[in-house]
């Protein structure tokens, strides 16, 4: 069953941080350029919460706030759950699935080690059962010494 840590390993561990006091505006800017759908909002190695497109929909778009004028500490979402890179992939769906959410923070040993979205593991899950479709297909033709 793969873990968390074989997703980090495929994708690596940057995460995109923001400052609570950065605008709006800034932390979309560099979620846009990164092409990411979070940013973890930071201060030195302490997390103090996620910013999300879902929170920027909600709490800037439909309410017509200023994204130039709003500071991130304002509409980021404040209730984080968190995995260890030892969780299984697709107990992470599981929990990403119950609380209706699309990202999640990696800690180990107390720090960051990474970030893994819904399409992360996804995208795990169908290289996992590929690989054994194939290995199946194998063992099916004969293909491994009896």
């Amino acid at each position: 069953m793969a873990k968390v840590s074989d997703i980090l390993a495929a994708k690596g561990r940057e995460v995109l941080q923001v400052d609570p006091d950065d605008t709006v505006l800034s932390a979309i800017a560099s979620m846009v350029e990164r092409g990411v759908g979070s940013a973890l909002v930071t201060r030195g190695k302490e997390i103090h919460g996620i910013f999300t497109e879902r929170d920027y929909l909600a709490k800037i778009a439909l309410q017509g706030r200023s994204s130039r004028d709003t500071r991130v500490r304002d509409v980021m979402s404040l209730e984080l759950i968190c995995v260890g890179e030892h969780h299984d992939v697709a107990d992470v769906m599981a929990i990403m699935t119950a609380a209706h959410i699309r990202h999640l923070p990696v800690v180990d040993r107390g720090g960051l080690a990474g970030l893994v979205s819904i399409g992360d593991c996804v995208r795990q899950i169908s290289q996992d059962h590929e690989a054994r479709i194939e290995y199946l297909t194998d063992y099916i033709h004969d293909k491994y010494p009896r």
